[in-house]
């Protein structure tokens, strides 16, 4: 298979591109100390909050193509067209199941010596997680205790209730209990880390969870 992106799901090899590198680098926390005089560590605060934050996703994607001049303005104004300056999701080949979202920018150059056309795509404001193509969806019928599977980015899920319906799931060792009423909510308490979150239910609906899980 060849080496491929796709932009809101429309595949850069099918427009005539081929692609040629794809720069990915993993953002960077974003990190703040403080140097105390007569203190030999500073104060950090890269987890002031609870967790670690980090800086915009940047990353670049390079294509080209063969063929004349004319050519080339016609694949460069049918990219640049539809996505540039544009909010984006871009998928690999390399994994079809994750996506980066970011603001895309081109820059084109054209070699009439060797035919040669390059277009970099470039995002200097990515969100700094990766997305799950598929969300997650759990669905429990009456109550019962349900283990909600969750990747390195924390989420907070959307719960749909048939019924009238109470959950209790624990943070950092404290329970915590909510009762809702039929219908679809989001409970900021209710944020699932990484691994295995546990939530019991007590109620005679049907209760679904549906969140979209990251990582970095």
């Amino acid at each position: 298979m060849k080496p491929d992106a796709m932009i809101n799901g429309v595949s850069m090899l099918s427009l005539g591109w081929l692609r040629e590198t794809v720069n990915f680098p993993t953002p960077q926390s974003q990190s703040n100390t403080i140097t105390v005089p007569g203190r030999n560590s500073p104060i950090r605060f890269t987890e002031a909050l609870g967790r670690v934050a980090y800086h915009p996703r940047s990353f670049d994607m390079t294509f080209s193509m063969l063929g004349d001049r004319a050519d080339f303005d016609t694949l460069v104004s049918v990219v640049v067209n539809q996505f540039a300056g544009n909010l984006c999701q871009v998928t690999l080949t390399e994994d079809t199941t994750m996506y980066a979202v970011g603001t895309l920018e081109a820059a084109p150059s054209y070699d009439p010596l060797t035919g040669k056309g390059t277009l970099e795509l470039s995002c200097t404001d990515g969100d700094a997680f990766l997305y799950h193509v598929e969300e997650t969806v759990v669905t429990v019928s009456g109550g019962g205790t349900v283990i909600l599977v969750n990747d390195y980015m924390s989420v907070v899920p959307v719960i749909t209730v048939t019924a009238e319906t109470t959950l209790r799931w624990a943070v950092d060792g404290e329970s915590v209990q909510k009762t809702v009423s039929a219908g679809k909510w989001e409970i900021p308490e209710l944020e699932l880390r990484h691994g295995d979150n546990t939530v019991s239910i007590t109620g005679e609906g049907i209760t679904t969870f549906t969140y979209r899980e990251g990582r970095l």
